[in-house]
């Protein structure tokens, strides 16, 4: 059977464009997977916020998101693409979160530049190319055998105005670009580049590119996050405020009432059959399944 690594590089290989859907839970993960997408995405804000209500700016670890991309990654059978940040601080904590990745059956990580602590209010710049460098080559060796895609995150072109690293340097981003893809990185991804940035950076580099949020031409693929963590929330906030000042969430009972592929994505029918087989073959008593 083939790795989840394998089988993201497998897709890649088609060379076809393909979106990587947000999945912040065991349960998305079924969804993106059940409606069709041959890949899905676990971003790191989406897991600190969703599940941990901490920022992404380096207080979220390693070993808090390999424990809820693991989750999601055995829940399905598509391979999961996570957010590993910067990989720990050393080449050392590179070598082993890549390591525990590619244990926990995690697709690809992509690996960022940007000093800690990111995206903050600390003006911090990125690391030095030849630091990124040692980092990316400690991951493919984390990846070992498994075939862990590796993702270079450059954020060159997300400037400190907009609270990122970056100076916003076409010219330094494509240095870094191939600086990366020289320690062996399998594609590249440049936040907020933008249409105009990513049109000169497809054509001078020589790996893969990839987007975060929104489809370009001649990119591989794209990462697909915060549309949706942030419905949820938000539709909890609005539902609990209806709770709190009336005594009911009315408005979401047609959601609540009709929601048949529930059952299906988690796998309600197995779980019953495997009950009924044992009530069966020991003399225990069934009733009908509550489950349609």
């Amino acid at each position: 059977m083939p790795t989840a690594g394998e089988m993201l590089r497998k897709l890649m290989a088609k060379g076809e464009h393909f979106v990587a859907a947000e999945a912040f839970s065991a349960l998305t993960g079924r969804i993106v997977e059940h409606v069709g997408f041959e890949a899905a995405y676990l971003g790191g804000h989406a897991a600190s916020a969703f599940h941990y209500a901490v920022p992404d700016n380096g207080v979220y670890s390693q070993v808090e998101q390999i424990e809820q991309a693991a989750r999601i990654a055995h829940a399905m059978s598509i391979p999961l693409i996570a957010d590993a940040d910067t990989l720990g601080e050393t080449v050392a904590d590179a070598f082993h979160f890549a390591r525990r990745y590619a244990q926990a059956g995690i697709g690809g990580i992509h690996v960022e530049d940007e000093v800690n602590p990111k995206h903050s209010r600390h003006a911090n710049g990125l690391c030095p190319i030849a630091d990124m460098q040692f980092r990316i080559e400690a991951a493919v060796k984390g990846g070992g055998e498994s075939g862990l895609v590796i993702i270079a995150r450059c954020d060159e072109m997300y400037t400190s105005a907009k609270g990122g690293g970056g100076g916003g340097s076409i010219a330094e981003a494509i240095k870094r670009g191939r600086a990366y893809a020289e320690a062996g990185a399998d594609a590249l991804v440049y936040p907020l580049a933008g249409p105009e940035g990513y049109a000169q950076l497809v054509h001078e580099l020589p790996v893969p590119l990839c987007t975060l949020g929104f489809n370009l031409p001649d990119t591989l693929f794209t990462l697909s996050t915060g549309w949706g963590w942030v419905s949820a929330a938000v539709n909890h906030l609005a539902m609990a405020r209806e709770l709190k000042a009336t005594g009911s969430v009315a408005s979401a009972m047609p959601a609540m009432a009709n929601f048949p592929e529930k059952y299906d994505l988690i796998d309600q029918h197995l779980f019953d059959e495997l009950i009924v087989q044992w009530c069966e073959r020991t003399g225990r008593p069934v009733r009908p399944n509550h489950a349609p």
